[in-house]
């Protein structure tokens, strides 16, 4: 409801230079994080997409219209306080991976979890050595202690805007393997949701969608699109 949400209170938004990136303004006064530390963006094309979600807020702020600059707030504030503990939780989806978990029946969802899903494996493998050992049905199967380690060591390599992104593209999908594939351009937005959303797909096709799992796809959706853009506009396509 428009009664909780704080009033837009200006009138123009604007970037500013700064030593270390760039910082949006509201008014000529500084944007801060919800902490209260400065809001400063180290890729301008970043910085501009905050700014864009502050100018299109009408008369009331709804900060579920600014993905964008909620994952940039994650990445200032909470990434470099918990990075240790964001990096534990990937790996438990990393042990767990969506991708590795494939149905025993019907055989014609198995075989559409292999062709889609195992090339995604294929690639961890053969970009960072990674293997990722996958199972039918829903009995724990337990990935090698060298494998985490190399995950482990993937993603202390990324830096605190990357970080940010590939947990909330992980979370969004139940799959740590999709989020460092859109991170580095292997997939697109649009193919991480479809890949992530495979099961739900196959089920809608056989016995039909409802509507409360129709909008939940379409939020889905629409955030992955937002944490891709993200990604990409902080560099995170670059590996």
């Amino acid at each position: 409801m428009t009664t909780h949400r704080p009033k837009r209170f200006y009138a123009e938004v604007t970037l500013s230079a700064e030593h270390t990136g760039f910082s949006v303004l509201l008014d000529g006064k500084r944007l801060s994080t919800p902490g209260g530390a400065a809001l400063i963006v180290p890729v301008r094309s970043l910085a501009e997409a905050v700014a864009a979600e502050w100018r299109a807020q009408d008369e009331y702020i709804d900060t579920q219209t600014m993905p964008i600059a909620r994952l940039v707030n994650t990445a200032l504030e909470r990434i470099p306080q918990t990075r240790i503990s964001v990096i534990d939780q990937l790996l438990e989806y990393g042990r767990h991976d969506l991708l590795c978990y494939r149905a025993d029946t019907p055989q014609s969802l198995s075989t559409r979890q292999a062709e889609q899903w195992q090339p995604l494996l294929d690639w961890l493998k053969s970009e960072y050595c990674i293997t990722l050992k996958s199972t039918a049905g829903i009995v724990p199967i337990a990935q090698s202690d060298e494998s985490i380690a190399a995950l482990k060591a993937r993603l202390a390599q990324l830096d605190d805007f990357a970080l940010a992104g590939v947990f909330a593209a992980t979370t969004l999908t139940g799959s740590l393997v999709l989020a460092l594939a859109l991170h580095t351009g292997r997939i697109e937005a649009a193919e991480a949701f479809s890949l992530a959303t495979l099961d739900e797909t196959f089920q809608a096709e056989h016995w039909g969608a409802d509507a409360e799992a129709e909008a939940r796809l379409k939020r889905i959706a629409s955030e992955l699109s937002a944490v891709a853009q993200f990604l990409r506009l902080a560099g995170g396509t670059s590996t």
